[in-house]
């Protein structure tokens, strides 16, 4: 999971990738690079990446759009230092192109709109309540022909899906203070907001899903 929008994954930063790789091997990429392939537009798309943890999402973006505008909103301290080092070590043709801020949803501008959101393991850090209210300040922000593209962990289908999930959510909820202590309704909040989803993919046994949200 990226991070909260408080500094409570700065704990986790230095381990967190080593630690993901380690549960769920390669799965969690695989989800993310499969719905920037189904539906991150092209162009000078104007893109928020919000809890993208440690940057690595950066490199998937611009390697399929290099023209892309980014904002990549990141509440933990740490976790955004690390993006920016990923950058300007790895891609510093591209610095230009993304502004780091540090701070959470409500940093967000009035003013500024985004042709793509991008919440991957982000939601479902979440109770329901402060779900909702993050959802609709996204929304605010997306265009209307603009595309929200999600990956995270699907709702459990197997009682492995329950059994991990639930040592996942204690984990998180001892080291970094999330607020949700089982998965929230993502998609029904997501509906609620009059988006409709495409698949993108489905792995990890099922348990982690790609789609690609746009207006009804």
């Amino acid at each position: 999971m990226p991070s909260l929008p408080d500094s409570g994954f700065d704990f986790v930063a230095a381990f967190y990738d080593p630690l993901a790789q380690l549960v769920y091997g390669p799965a969690l990429r695989r989800a993310q690079q499969a719905v920037l392939t189904a539906g991150l537009p092209t162009g000078a798309a104007r893109v928020l990446i919000i809890g993208g943890g440690t940057g690595w999402v950066l490199g998937e973006v611009l390697r399929r759009n290099p023209a892309a505008r980014l904002l990549y909103l990141e509440a933990s301290p740490r976790m955004l230092h690390q993006s920016q080092e990923w950058l300007h070590r790895r891609l510093p043709q591209h610095a230009a192109q993304v502004e780091f801020r540090l701070g959470t949803e409500a940093a967000l501008q009035p003013q500024e709109l985004f042709e793509a959101v991008l919440t991957f393991f982000f939601l479902d850090l979440f109770e329901p309540t402060r779900l909702r209210d993050i959802v609709g300040r996204l929304r605010t922000a997306l265009v209307p022909t603009g595309v929200w593209l999600l990956a995270d962990f699907g709702p459990p289908k197997a009682w492995w899906h329950r059994l991990l999930l639930g040592l996942m959510y204690h984990f998180f909820g001892l080291t970094t203070g999330i607020s949700a202590r089982h998965r929230p309704p993502i998609e029904a909040e997501l509906h609620r907001i009059g988006l409709m989803p495409e698949a993108a993919g489905q792995f990890f046994g099922r348990m982690v899903e790609a789609s690609v949200w746009r207006a009804a």
